[in-house]
């Protein structure tokens, strides 16, 4: 499995904003915040969303090629826009294979947009896949090429992944779980409601299968949903997989090949570079069984074309019109209800840097070599104020959580003590790592796109594969410099790559208050991970364990329940309700970000003077500013994809839920009993 990181998936810059006449960054109303995209014809405790955005919202139309606007948008589209400029300026301009990071980026990229050379190719760039899987005869040989998947274009029951172990932090150890599925979630092929979906999956299947001159297309598109959704009848659903102490499997691969007859382990191993690897932890273990013994059940020629048509889904965006429109009708307007497909040079960027632009392209799936774009980026538009001002922040929020945990009421001095042990050896780092990938040995040419993908990839894992010996690197980096996020993650480190840090989630320039609400808010949440329902299972070492006493974990246990219950009851669709407890750690995590940015706000104007800005106070603005950060609104597909398959709540949720369970808000917005968001103070989940 992947590293355990908890993702803040954020909003940012709102259309319409000024520029900063020193930055050159968005800047919003004269504190950071957008005035006008006040509702005030709602009151706040009806729904704070909507009086903070509401406006915005109304005056607000989604652009054709997203599925999802928000604030976010904007900012993503400025760093596109100077990834673009980066790339082209990169291009060598001669010759295909450059030898320095720089030239590599632009070759990459020049190769994305030879779009003739891509549409002559056609499908024969993936004829050594092809070919492999029609080679492999046997339900052993084809499993034993599943190894491949971790650096090509190959399908998997089972993915892969090297990290620190959860009960051995200071060594690595390999991951696997369960995987084999193309819809967003197992739900997706088991629900009812999902029919519109499931059809057009099958329909999916048969076209990518008939483009790859596949026999019988229409028949094993049949056959391959059935297979896939036998596959997700055995698999763990996401509450199961959220549970640490279920996932942790330690296991020999001789235990494993037994647990799961029929089943080329040693063979899978051996692809995926993992040749002699005698141990792994097993996620989902009494799924393993079940989905091995589905595949030995499963005709060769199913297995085949699964295979097949997988290879051609997951290189859609790198291949020709046909496969790229194919795979957008798919993931991008049945999946999300995105309209159009975005430019070809917005998808050029993120296939080299790597993210997530929508429509299905998740680009950081495989090789890119976004490291190094990172590199460029952050020596150009990475201004060193900033990095200086959110490491003050930093501090802040941690000082207002020391405070609040040694202040906590229902915890026992003991769990305290661990608490505030692990709070203390957070690693925080800003803006890009200290020593950069080494892409020395990756051969990038401007005339090759799927064979610099499957480069990227192999050098991307391989780096991963040769340092699993070795001890764990506390310095690494799971996300890059360029990325509109931040994390948590299980080297026990508050990561905030340079991307993140422009307005309105964070602006040098902006009122403190606005700054506490929305990168504050950023900071706490990030805090509160190593603290929620699954972060708190792991102590100060970074290790697996029940640091808790038996009271103090009950107490929380009750808490969470209740908050819980509080999103279980949120329906943003007819029918469709927010899982309270597959959302749970994000939940835990927003309402923390929030208190945390409030009580450091706080601490900050201690003696000093309030300002009334617009007519909202200090504190008000905090709110404000926690609010204007989730701005932005959704289509319906998106939103449905969102409720079933993702982590976090819909943004609307994300303000209206910490807001109503924090005490300051009622006083300061004039929240009275009988309006929607009210809470009686007994019902409301207070945990950090």
């Amino acid at each position: 499995m992947p590293r355990v990181v908890a993702f803040f998936v954020l909003a940012s810059v709102a259309a319409g904003s000024s520029l900063h006449a020193q930055t050159g960054h968005p800047v919003n109303g004269r504190w950071g915040f957008d005035t006008a995209g006040i509702d005030r014809s709602v009151k706040p405790g009806d729904d704070f969303f909507s009086f903070v955005n509401g406006t915005w919202v109304k005056n607000t139309v989604i652009p054709a090629d997203k599925a999802v606007y928000s604030p976010r948008a904007a900012m993503s589209d400025n760093t596109e826009g100077r990834l673009r400029t980066i790339m082209e300026k990169a291009h060598p301009r001669s010759g295909h294979t450059p030898t320095a990071d720089e030239g590599k980026v632009g070759a990459f990229y020049a190769s994305f947009m030879d779009s003739a050379r891509i549409e002559r190719v056609g499908a024969k760039a993936l004829a050594p896949v092809l070919r492999d899987i029609r080679a492999a005869t046997t339900q052993r040989a084809l499993t034993a090429l599943m190894g491949k998947s971790a650096t090509g274009f190959y399908q998997s029951a089972f993915g892969f992944g090297i990290d620190a172990d959860l009960k051995h932090p200071d060594k690595y150890v390999v991951y696997l779980g369960q995987a084999g599925l193309t819809l967003p979630d197992r739900d997706y092929y088991l629900k009812p409601d999902m029919t519109k979906e499931r059809a057009g999956f099958e329909t999916y299947v048969a076209t990518m299968l008939t483009l790859l001159d596949w026999p019988d297309a229409a028949q094993r598109a049949k056959d391959v949903v059935a297979l896939e959704t036998r596959i997700a009848e055995v698999s763990w659903d996401r509450m199961q997989q959220r549970d640490y102490t279920a996932t942790y499997n330690p296991m020999s691969v001789q235990a494993l090949s037994a647990m799961t007859p029929g089943f080329d382990w040693p063979g899978v191993l051996a692809n995926a570079g993992l040749r002699g690897q005698s141990s792994v932890v097993v996620a989902e273990k009494s799924a393993f069984p079940k989905i091995a013994a589905v595949l030995a059940e499963t005709p060769v020629n199913v297995l085949q074309a699964w295979m097949a048509f997988a290879a051609a889904d997951l290189a859609a965006p790198y291949l020709s019109s046909p496969f790229v429109n194919t795979s957008f009708a798919m993931r991008g307007q049945v999946l999300s209800g995105q309209q159009v497909q975005a430019a070809r040079w917005k998808r050029g960027v993120h296939a080299v840097s790597g993210g997530d632009y929508g429509g299905g392209d998740h680009f950081d799936r495989f090789g890119n070599i976004g490291w190094a774009v990172g590199q460029l980026y952050v020596a150009k538009y990475f201004p060193p104020e900033a990095k200086a001002k959110i490491v003050a922040l930093v501090n802040d929020l941690k000082s207002a959580y020391r405070v609040r945990i040694a202040a906590l009421d229902w915890m026992s001095p003991a769990t305290k003590a661990e608490a505030l042990k692990k709070l203390d050896t957070y690693v925080i780092k800003v803006g890009y790592p200290d020593t950069p990938r080494d892409y020395s040995h990756v051969v990038i040419r401007d005339d090759d796109l799927v064979g610099n993908v499957e480069r990227a990839a192999a050098a991307d894992w391989a780096f991963y594969v040769n340092r699993r010996y070795g001890p764990v690197d506390r310095s690494d980096w799971a996300m890059t410099p360029q990325t509109n996020d931040a994390y948590n993650g299980s080297l026990r480190d508050i990561v905030f790559p340079a991307g993140i840090l422009q307005p309105p989630i964070f602006d040098a320039n902006a009122d403190d208050a606005y700054n506490y609400g929305a990168a504050g808010g950023v900071i706490g949440h990030e805090l509160t991970h190593g603290f929620d329902d699954e972060g708190r299972k792991i102590d100060a070492t970074g290790a697996l364990r029940d640091w808790w006493t038996k009271d103090d974990a009950a107490t929380f246990d009750a808490r969470a329940a209740m908050l819980g219950a509080q999103y279980s009851a949120y329906e943003p669709l007819p029918g469709l309700h927010v899982n309270g407890q597959v959302t749970m750690g994000e939940n835990i995590a927003d309402l923390g970000g929030l208190t945390l940015g409030l009580a450091a706000y706080r601490t900050h104007m201690a003696g000093k003077t309030d300002r009334v800005l617009d007519g909202f106070t200090g504190e008000q603005r905090v709110f404000i500013g926690w609010a204007q950060a989730w701005r932005g609104k959704s289509r319906e597909d998106a939103l449905r994809m969102q409720v079933t398959s993702n982590e976090h709540s819909p943004r609307f949720y994300r303000v209206n839920g910490p807001s109503r369970n924090t005490d300051a808000w009622y006083d300061l917005f004039g929240v009275k009993p009988g309006e929607a968001l009210y809470l009686a103070p007994k019902d409301r989940v207070r945990i950090w």
